[in-house]
């Protein structure tokens, strides 16, 4: 047995594996805490060694090293400060549904496919599983082999989202030298995608990571095979009545007037971006008299209304927590 592997308390092997998390600066400093108690408790308590990459980026890499129950303790107790920091900032909101908890992973693209699985069929697995929403992205991080894959639900959603990843990384190993993806120090006076305060360029979903347009379709792409039906493509789906694109559904969101402007965006453009990607039909209500709420239906199918809510969730959360660009 090598010096990386050790028998887990339940007699099965326990290996150890190092995975990396892409946070912004508030994020940083909520796992950091103040003069660093936050970060030192989960230390001490997961076993797994975190560590925080230095730089004056927008961007940060948090590396987490450990036996894979130590890594699972970790990510579970960083996902469960950030539902605390989500409870927090709606304290004072008016906010109805509380947003999902969004962590970034950056992953070896040669480990993506057995991630995704074919034709989608292990992402899918892992969502319907674990309840948590998983997200591939379709272009490597810049002047790296390493794509973000975002997750998205609750804490303990997270942490069992995290299992089945560890799972797909022990079991397809990287192929070839992975090259890992560094932030880079935002120039002066540069408006920077990624930075909080500052008006994006391309849509961002939870946790602020902002795709470039052209990965919008393929985020679109895969949320389509999140969902038990056949490829949306088929003129002849395998299972007769499920053909995604000729069900149709509705739902309705009531969404608080002071934030119906960020999912809106100038000029109509986040709502806009929101309608190509999903596919789905968004239709804002007018604002009634008196009324706190603004209500928001959503039509087209049940993949269409799942990708949209899931980017207006991300609007929200955005906007809640501080992180986002409105």
């Amino acid at each position: 047995m090598s010096d990386k592997e050790e028998m887990a308390s339940d007699g099965s092997l326990n290996v150890t594996l190092t995975l990396r998390l892409l946070m912004h600066g508030k994020e940083v400093g909520s796992i950091i805490g103040k003069k660093g108690e936050t970060v030192k408790k989960m230390r001490e308590e997961s076993g797994a060694r975190i560590n925080i990459s230095e730089g004056s980026s927008p961007e940060r890499i948090v590396t987490i090293t450990g036996p894979t129950e130590g890594i699972f303790k970790a990510f579970s107790m960083i996902a469960q400060k950030f539902e605390e920091d989500i409870t927090a900032a709606m304290t004072n909101s008016n906010v109805t549904s509380k947003p999902p908890v969004t962590l970034r992973l950056v992953f070896p693209g040669s480990q993506c496919g057995s991630l995704i699985g074919k034709g989608g069929s292990k992402i899918k697995e892992i969502r319907e599983t674990t309840g948590a929403q998983v997200q591939v992205a379709g272009d490597m991080l810049p002047d790296s082999t390493e794509r973000a894959v975002t997750i998205s639900g609750t804490p303990q959603a997270i942490t069992q989202c995290v299992r089945h990843i560890c799972s797909v990384m022990l079991e397809s190993p990287p192929k070839g030298a992975t090259i890992p993806y560094r932030p880079k120090a935002m120039p002066a006076g540069a408006h920077a995608v990624l930075a909080p305060q500052h008006h994006a360029q391309a849509f961002a979903i939870p946790g602020q990571y902002a795709f470039a347009h052209q990965d919008l379709t393929k985020l679109h792409q895969l949320a389509m095979q999140h969902i038990p039906l056949p490829s949306l493509g088929q003129s002849h789906p395998t299972i007769p009545g499920l053909d995604a694109s000729a069900h149709t559904s509705s739902q309705e969101l009531a969404i608080p007037n002071d934030f119906i402007g960020c999912i809106i965006g100038r000029q109509g453009s986040k709502i806009n971006e929101i309608r190509q990607v999903s596919g789905a039909h968004i239709k804002i209500a007018s604002a009634t008299d008196g009324s706190p709420m603004r209500q928001v239906t959503i039509t087209g199918s049940l993949a269409s209304i799942s990708v949209a809510q899931y980017l207006i969730n991300a609007r929200l959360s955005s906007m809640l927590t501080g992180l986002g660009v409105l």
